[in-house]
């Protein structure tokens, strides 16, 4: 269609001009990209010609990333300037523009800090180079644990493609799955990528429909994908690694008192428009839930409804027809709860288009309530009580916890929980990280191993 950007594959050989099209529409519903879909053959084709190719050498490949940070941000991108870019992101994901650039800064950030980033999973016996001179007397040697990775990528937020990165400045080929929901940052960043000096058949961008999309994980040594609990249990303990719900959570103990540390839940509740993993989704208490459900609620009510390309949207922006279909679940999940904000609807619609989701806040009447565990993506929290009876159960199968606390048995029992993922104590919300740390572990643990080499 005339005027729509033009999405193609980006595969072994360059740019693949698919006949299958779909159109990728912004959150009003108004036709943005015309993206081609690349039939089952050309994923196989293009998978072994990835496991056939080299990879650069490891100095090149830091260089390139650190090239690619800058084409990312500076330059013009299959025709759209940086700004360009950034502004059409957040028009057809949803995602408020402030958000899209922190995350695409994050995403170039990770690019120039390549480096750094793959050698913080390396164990401290290891070496990164069988040429090391500790390999003479024997050392553990860092390696790859195959050839080729495959990402099956998010669409609720550009943020993730950071971490498919370090794959590439391991020595990975890398082959991404965008999603149809926000195409445009992978296929920014690849292009980044090969004009930086990747190859074609080292990192590859395969739009696809699913039907073809499971030839990429299968033609790939490893890979990661993104989702719900039906992916994380179809893919748990496979060669993917599934990244599913955060369910991340915040405890005030007894001995803490929540008003003082309100801005911090407020916000690990609302930042990035609540779209993401790491923001909270349960908020537990020592004693009557209701009065922070009460404050949690004033407080959010506040945020403004705006199109998600606005200066000053904080709210993530769904087409009408998903924002509908999205309350219509929080009002079926909430029964049995008590609401003090989005007990009649979350839905706010736009003259522009588009809804706005808006935030809800309900109560529950135990801290093992089945709606804890139902995650949404918008500021939606479930405010509960909790006492020192209940003990871990009802705070496992968290990304990350937030705890306000004095209790420093707690505290070990909390950080020795294999199902919490991140422990931040204090004042740091959920939705804290910094490049080096792990997210939900290091992708490294993931992609790497170590053998031993001695040598002469």
């Amino acid at each position: 269609m005339p005027g729509l950007i033009s999405l193609d594959a980006l595969g072994p050989k360059g740019t693949y001009r698919a006949r299958n099209r779909v159109t990728v529409a912004d959150v009003a519903g108004l036709p943005v990209a015309d993206l081609g879909l690349v039939p089952r053959l050309f994923v196989s084709r293009t998978m072994t010609a990835l496991h056939r190719a080299e990879s650069l050498p490891a100095a090149e490949r830091v260089a390139a990333l650190a090239r690619a940070a800058r084409i990312f941000t500076e330059e013009v991108v299959g025709g759209l300037s940086y700004d360009a870019f950034r502004h059409t992101v957040a028009r057809v994901s949803g995602v408020p523009l402030a958000v899209v650039r922190e995350a695409t800064a994050s995403i170039a950030e990770a690019a120039e800090r390549a480096e750094y980033m793959v050698r913080q999973p390396r164990p401290v016996g290891a070496v990164g180079d069988w040429r090391d001179p500790l390999t003479r007397d024997g050392s553990a040697v860092w390696t790859r644990r195959g050839n080729v990775f495959a990402v099956h990528a998010a669409g609720n937020h550009p943020g993730p493609h950071s971490l498919w990165l370090e794959a590439l400045a391991l020595g990975y080929r890398v082959a991404v799955r965008p999603s149809r929901r926000e195409p445009f940052t992978p296929h920014r960043l690849i292009s980044a990528l090969r004009a930086a000096g990747f190859g074609d058949d080292q990192v590859v961008l395969l739009p696809t429909d699913h039907e073809a999309a499971d030839g990429i994980l299968q033609g790939a040594d490893l890979g990661l994908v993104y989702g719900g609990d039906e992916v994380v249990r179809k893919y748990q303990g496979s060669t993917v690694l599934p990244q599913g719900p955060g369910r991340s959570k915040i405890l005030v103990t007894a001995d803490a008192d929540w008003r003082d540390h309100l801005d911090t839940i407020a916000d690990s509740v609302s930042h990035q428009g609540g779209v993401a993993c790491i923001n909270a989704t349960t908020v537990l208490v020592d004693g009557d839930p209701a009065p922070l459900a009460a404050a949690l609620a004033e407080r959010l009510a506040t945020l403004p409804s705006l199109p998600p390309e606005d200066e000053k949207a904080v709210l993530a922006v769904q087409p009408v027809e998903s924002a509908r279909a999205m309350e219509r679940f929080l009002l079926a999940q909430a029964k049995g709860t008590t609401a003090h904000l989005g007990g009649d609807g979350v839905v706010d619609e736009l003259s522009a288009g588009g809804a706005v989701l808006r935030p809800a806040v309900h109560e529950l009447p135990r801290p093992d309530a089945r709606q804890a565990g139902v995650e949404l993506p918008f500021p939606c929290v479930w405010v509960g009580p909790w006492s020192p009876a209940d003990g871990v159960a009802p705070l496992r199968e968290s990304l990350v916890l937030t705890v306000f606390t004095e209790d420093e048995q707690l505290v070990d029992t909390l950080v020795e929980e294999p199902t919490i993922s991140n422990v931040y104590l204090g004042d740091h919300p959920t939705y804290w990280i910094r490049p080096g740390v792990p997210h939900d572990g290091y992708l490294g643990e993931f992609l790497m191993r170590t053998k031993t080499v001695i040598r002469d």
